[in-house]
This record gives structure tokens, C-alpha cells and sequence, in this order.
């Protein structure tokens, strides 16, 4: 038995690359980084920082979330698996790329901040439906999750307060 299973919680690099074929399908990359805290061994060995990229690819139904939502510098938490592909340059040398195919993205935040990571909170749709009720920009599909909408309003008690503390 075996497993190819990858976890990253990370920070998108640039602007997802979204190419669309003509037989209707796309696909997205992104590079995405995760990095590892410095430390100071007992010995006093300063241990630096380390930041690894990868390159991730989505497929699928998870292509408009990413094209419409993920922004250079958005927080992600991307499930999926290892794929390595090769190519010959022209030179005649071979090239290994190792890239994780996406499953699953989510916006990922650390802390009380906006949840994609850029600072601004996407926009709001637009009351278009004749039921009164708001249109989602796109159909909710399993593996994405939108980002949610920034809170607003009071809770149950009527006070502005999110906490019980006196102070």
C-alpha cells in the first residue's frame, strides 16, 4: 500500500497563471511558500529561516475559484498530490519538475485579519436574483472554499461587544 498525500499552508507567490483550452478545460499555477523559523541550538548555532517553493497546479472546477480569488500574497491551504513530469531542453539536458496537483485550496488566515492575505476582502455580489437573495459568483464545488465575508452587525445580546470581558 502507499500514499501520495501533500498539506502546505503557505503564501502565493504571484498571480495564479490561468490558461484555458479549446476543448474547454483549464488549468492554473501558482508557485506557493512555506518556510520554517530560524532557531539557536543549545550551542549557540544560529539556524536560519528556510522558505521552500512549489509549484502547484489546479484542475478542474477549482480553476475560476483560483482565478477570481487567489492574489499574490494570499494565506492557502492547498491538499493534494506529488506529480513529476520531464522535459529535454534544447540543449539535449533533462529536466525534473515536481509540482503538487491540487485537490483541495483554502484561504487560510493566522490571527484576526482579512482571510485572503492581500488585505482587502473581496467584493460583495450584486442582489441580481429575482427572489431577492444574493447570487454566489460561482457554484459552491467540494474542494474550495469561498472566502468568507467580513463580519459585521451585532450579536444576539445587542451590544457591538465579541467577547464577555468588562473591559
Amino acid at each position: 500500500m502507499s500514499l501520495n498525500k501533500v498539506l502546505l499552508i503557505g503564501f502565493v507567490g504571484r498571480d495564479p497563471d490561468v490558461r484555458y483550452f479549446d476543448s474547454g478545460s483549464a488549468v492554473a499555477n501558482f508557485p506557493l511558500a512555506t518556510s520554517e523559523r530560524g532557531y539557536t541550538l543549545a550551542n549557540g548555532t544560529t539556524v536560519p529561516e528556510r522558505t521552500e517553493w512549489h509549484n502547484i497546479v489546479v484542475r478542474r472546477e477549482q480553476v475560476p475559484f483560483v482565478e477570481r480569488w487567489v492574489k499574490k500574497g494570499s494565506g492557502v491551504f492547498v491538499e493534494g498530490k506529488l506529480r513529476t513530469r520531464n522535459y529535454d531542453d534544447a540543449s539535449g539536458t533533462k529536466h525534473y519538475i515536481t509540482e503538487v496537483h491540487a485537490d483541495r485550496i483554502e484561504f487560510f488566515s493566522i490571527g484576526s485579519g482579512t482571510s485572503s492575505g492581500t488585505g482587502q476582502q473581496p467584493a460583495q455580489t450584486q442582489n441580481t436574483a429575482a427572489s431577492g437573495t444574493a447570487q454566489q459568483p460561482f457554484a459552491a464545488a467540494p474542494g474550495f472554499q469561498q472566502p468568507a465575508a467580513p463580519q459585521t452587525g451585532t450579536q444576539a445580546g445587542g451590544d457591538n461587544s465579541f467577547d464577555d470581558l468588562p473591559f
